[in-house]
């Protein structure tokens, strides 16, 4: 069975990340990221990439809003970051 078409993170949010979504997952989604912006912190994008064992066209793709992290992208950001980032539930 294909897995069907879904939407990229940023088409969910009118101005990613700034402006909530309207989508219960988008936000989830974009609350991510801006828990990731916060704990990246000054770093260039390429050193919290590397301290989190990524390439760093995976970390742009995920702060861009063009792709969705996986569940070992997630824990390898939060493990290299040292941050909680998942959102968990939002009142959507």
């Amino acid at each position: 069975m294909a897995r069907s078409e879904r939407a990229r993170p940023a088409a969910l949010s009118d101005a990613w990340p700034g402006t909530p979504s309207p989508s219960p997952i988008g936000e989830v989604a974009r609350l991510f990221v801006v828990n990731l912006r916060r704990a990246i912190g000054d770093r260039s994008i390429r050193a919290a990439a590397e301290e989190c064992g990524l390439h760093h066209a995976t970390l742009l793709g995920i702060l861009e809003g063009r792709t969705w992290p996986d569940l070992e992208t997630i824990a390898k950001l939060e493990r290299g970051l040292t941050a909680d980032l998942w959102p968990g539930r939002t009142s959507h």
